[in-house]
């Protein structure tokens, strides 16, 4: 990691700074967005348009997709994946940071004006003991404060990289709703991989009244 060289300014003495990475490291998170087509359900990187195989089978197995959309920042690339292990496993919650102003562009471009109310996936108790944060809940604070927690999870279950495929798609849904939920609702969340997790969040908030559920997550891996 290269030095980082800062220029002050009078109008640094009166905003907060969140760069917290040099250039070097910067320019190693790669966006979604250099990929001209993705799936426009789930924003996986596709080589023709439309709807990937995944979000196809969902739909197949299960039948209305409680989702409309998810959109995903970055690629789980190899600099990717030790920064999240460094904020989820190691406890470094600042790093959350570095990605604050990608996060509030995608949110104000994408749902700001449609007055989305955010929603980050909870954790079970134990993990959140564990790690003593919600990586969730923190992505969604560098976002705004328009946070409603009304979705609560009941199950504490094995962590998702552990489990197969099948597996993911054909668990428990281990969410309820304690609280009122928004009609415009944004789910949260670090990584989307089958998107097992959000759908889960979705039904719940969709039979608890909300209209639109969409999701915004950090990675597509």
């Amino acid at each position: 990691m290269e030095d980082v060289i800062q220029e002050f300014t009078w109008k640094d003495l009166f905003q907060v700074n969140y760069l917290y990475l040099c250039k070097s490291c910067e320019g190693q998170f790669e966006k979604l967005d250099v990929f001209k087509l993705r799936c426009e359900k789930c924003s996986r990187p596709l080589e023709q348009g439309g709807i990937c195989r995944d979000c196809h089978e969902w739909e197949n197995r299960f039948g209305k997709d409680p989702l409309d959309r998810n959109l995903s920042i970055f690629t789980y690339n190899e600099f990717m994946k030790e920064q999240i292990a460094i904020y989820k496993y190691r406890g470094d919650y600042e790093i959350v940071f570095s990605w604050q102003e990608e996060l509030r562009r995608v949110y104000l471009k994408h749902y700001k004006k449609d007055k989305f109310t955010l929603i980050p996936i909870p954790l079970s108790e134990e993990r959140q003991f564990e790690r003593g944060f919600n990586q969730a809940e923190g992505i969604a604070r560098c976002i705004g404060t328009n946070i409603n927690q009304s979705l609560v999870r009941t199950q504490h279950t094995e962590k998702q990289s552990k489990r197969k495929k099948r597996q993911r798609m054909e668990a428990t849904n281990p969410f309820l709703i304690n609280g009122e939920v928004p009609k415009r609702a944004l789910i949260i969340d670090d990584i989307y991989t089958t998107g097992t997790t959000i759908r889960q969040a979705a039904q719940c908030l969709r039979e608890a009244g909300a209209e639109e559920v969409e999701s915004l997550t950090l990675i597509r891996s």
